[in-house]
């Protein structure tokens, strides 16, 4: 049988949810740039998915007319999750649905596991503890390979699930209502699924590591001396400005080189130590946090560091970062100082064991050598993980910082 050119001018092309990365198993729908009967062009943004991590943009697949939307705005869908479908050929007569359905090609579909797929040795260990088959389990991972993530996901929602004799309960808390008058002056916005998650995520890290803080403070004279003696011939060269960031990050990779318990993670019963230094930069946004990481820190020159640090930033403004750019991290750090924060507790970004807090650089008197001086100084924060990081691995560590930023020359060294 052959298809005729009126067949294959109204062929259906699916928009489906693509593989959204590593322990990232669904999206919620932000917003549709089409509606149905627009024209579409191949590879023209069509919706906007907003993860865990970031809001994605997918293509069209094809060019044509956008002839329906499976899932509308505000709706959570999976990984392969039928989202639309293009009728391709513009101004061409609607197939009935059933053959439609019947000659639809599947477009950007997650791959099923199958029985032959290797398992992690990871998957295997939570399935033996847990008793979650990962054959159930739709996986994400490479060729539809089950990981970690997706296990802890089906974990998740076998645990939120209500058995048949339970009463119905409310997925969150709901606070008793307002007084009438303050009602009216109140406005109620519907959370975004980036701030869901991160108010999950913390609070699971809380409830989940043994969570503890160790303070320190750093006369930062001579990292300010340095900026100031190198900035513009800095700038000039390497094209990006010369921040304070680029120290830190070199100074906490020099730091993990000598306490690697801070590097480091649980998997069930074992410890996982890291010997690459993938750090993590929280950056603010008007959606929520996100932490893009900087890979290979070791590997990388300072100009290096600022460059990728200064397009993270703008990119995460501009909701630009892709998926695989906030995964994998090994430690983070965190600058409440550009806010004016003087002190605080930094929450783990799980399941890494330490994450660093910058703060506000403020001058204050301290002693020197017998003899008050005023200088600027920082207070720095170090959560970790007590089930990995004992408290004199903590204070180590923190002194190490410290003392490659009081001597900067230290860091150009490697000292």
């Amino acid at each position: 049988m052959t298809v005729s050119e009126n067949d294959k001018a109204i062929v259906m092309a699916e928009i489906r949810v693509p593989t959204l990365g590593e322990s990232v198993t669904e999206a919620t729908i932000g917003k549709w740039f089409k509606k149905p009967g627009e024209a579409v062009a191949v590879d023209e943004p069509l919706v906007e998915l907003e993860t865990d991590k970031v809001t994605i943009e997918v293509p069209a697949p094809a060019a044509g007319v956008l002839s329906e939307i499976a899932a509308k705005d505000g709706e959570t869908v999976g990984v392969g999750a039928l989202l639309g479908q293009i009728k391709e050929g513009a101004g061409a007569p609607a197939k009935p649905a059933a053959v439609a359905t019947a000659a639809t090609p599947v477009k950007l579909a997650a791959p099923a596991p199958t029985a032959d797929t290797p398992v992690a040795p990871s998957v295997r260990r939570i399935a033996t503890e847990t008793g979650v088959d990962p054959g159930a389990v739709a996986g994400s991972g490479k060729d539809g390979r089950v990981t970690k993530g997706d296990m802890m996901a089906a974990i998740e929602r076998a645990a939120s699930a209500p058995t048949p004799v339970a009463a119905p309960a409310a997925a969150v808390a709901v606070r008793a209502p307002s007084p009438a008058d303050d009602a009216s002056r109140e406005e109620r916005v519907k959370m975004s699924r980036l701030r869901q998650t991160i108010a999950r995520r913390l609070k699971d890290a809380q409830n989940t590591a043994a969570m503890l803080t160790t303070f320190n403070e750093v006369d930062m004279s001579a990292v300010m001396a340095m900026r100031n003696q190198y900035k513009d011939l800095f700038e000039k060269k390497h094209g990006n400005k010369l921040g304070f960031m680029g120290f830190f990050v070199k100074a906490c990779v020099q730091a993990l080189k000598d306490i690697p318990a801070v590097n480091a993670e649980i998997d069930g019963t074992d410890l996982i130590y890291k010997n690459y230094y993938h750090v993590g930069i929280a950056v603010g946004t008007e959606k929520g946090l996100v932490v893009p990481v900087v890979r290979d820190a070791d590997h990388l020159s300072l100009s290096q560091i600022e460059k990728a640090i200064s397009d993270f930033g703008r990119r995460a403004r501009d909701g630009a970062l892709k998926i695989d750019e906030m995964q994998g991290g090994t430690f983070t750090i965190t600058n409440g100082g550009v806010y004016g924060s003087l002190m605080s507790t930094p929450i783990l970004n799980a399941p890494q064991s330490g994450i660093l807090g910058m703060h506000k650089i403020q001058e204050r008197p301290v002693a020197i050598g017998g003899k008050i001086e005023i200088r600027p100084m920082m207070y720095l924060a170090l959560s970790y993980d007590h089930r990995i990081v004992d408290g004199r691995e903590a204070v180590t560590f923190l002194v190490r910082v410290k003392e490659l930023l009081e001597d900067p020359a230290r860091i150009v060294l490697d000292l």
